[in-house]
């Protein structure tokens, strides 16, 4: 195949189906990402065929709240799953003044620092806090504001650390993409690049030990003052250190098998 008939191909593919850009470089991760967006986007189709019934019910006088909560639901999953899938196919919005003309390696190097220092220590924030979001609502069993809305909204709130979760696999397969074009897989240099991604997950492991061990030994403590114990104020020290011995861990056996770089 000619180079011009391949940019056609690439091209068509860009506006067709961005999932199959670039698909002999993708690992599971990417995969699991694409699929799981080529699934949600049926919701589109759905939610604008709810759209036009809930006007034309409307304006005949039959409002159904349910529908209008639907609406939001199925909007809601679709957006943030397009935000995992914009991720793995480079689809997002780029202000690309001057990324276009870096060298294949040069990119790469801003992708993984951007991904690994940025993006996911976001979604890793989130995804925290998302979590206790869903698990409060589904202990309060909260429902719709309208008495003939959908009274599930736990569902809802439930699918969004689900799905960014997902995002952050995503993340991770862009990363690994990335990463490769310019360096190993070893461990020392995954936390390198991804340092602030690193901490905070030891320091949230960190974090939920401290909690069950405080809660299981002092088990007649408020679960509110649990995290006020002075334990608490050594997560962050954990942390750093544990990512900086599995770093000089790495590092030596990389050193010692000779494929250090």
């Amino acid at each position: 195949m000619t180079t011009e008939k391949m940019e056609t191909v690439e091209e068509v593919l860009r506006l067709t189906d961005p999932g199959e850009m670039g698909r002999e470089h993708h690992g599971w991760a990417d995969r699991l990402m694409v699929n799981v967006g080529n699934v949600v986007a049926w919701m589109f189709p759905v939610l604008m065929c709810a759209i036009v019934a809930q006007v034309v019910m409307r304006q005949a006088g039959f409002n159904q709240a349910w529908l209008d909560d639907g609406q939001w639901w199925m909007y809601g999953v679709a957006m943030l799953t397009a935000f995992g899938y914009a991720i793995t196919t480079q689809s997002h919005v780029r202000v690309d003044i001057f990324h276009a003309h870096y060298s294949a390696e040069k990119k790469a190097r801003i992708e993984a620092f951007a991904v690994g220092w940025l993006l996911m220590p976001f979604m890793l924030m989130m995804t925290d806090v998302l979590i206790h979001y869903a698990w409060s609502s589904i202990k309060a069993g909260e429902g719709s504001d309208s008495p003939n809305g959908l009274h599930m909204l736990y569902l809802l709130k439930t699918a969004l650390p689900i799905l960014f979760i997902i995002a952050m696999i995503a993340a991770w397969g862009l990363f690994k993409r990335s990463l490769v074009q310019f360096s190993s897989l070893r461990l020392h240099k995954i936390l390198l690049w991804s340092i602030p991604s690193a901490i905070f997950i030891f320091t949230r492991i960190t974090h939920y030990l401290f909690y069950w061990y405080t809660s299981f030994t002092q088990p007649d403590i408020i679960a509110r003052r649990i995290s006020k114990e002075a334990i608490f104020d050594y997560t962050g020290t954990v942390a750093v250190v544990i990512v900086l011995a599995l770093l000089a861990y790495s590092f030596a056996k990389s050193r010692k098998s000779g494929s250090g770089e």
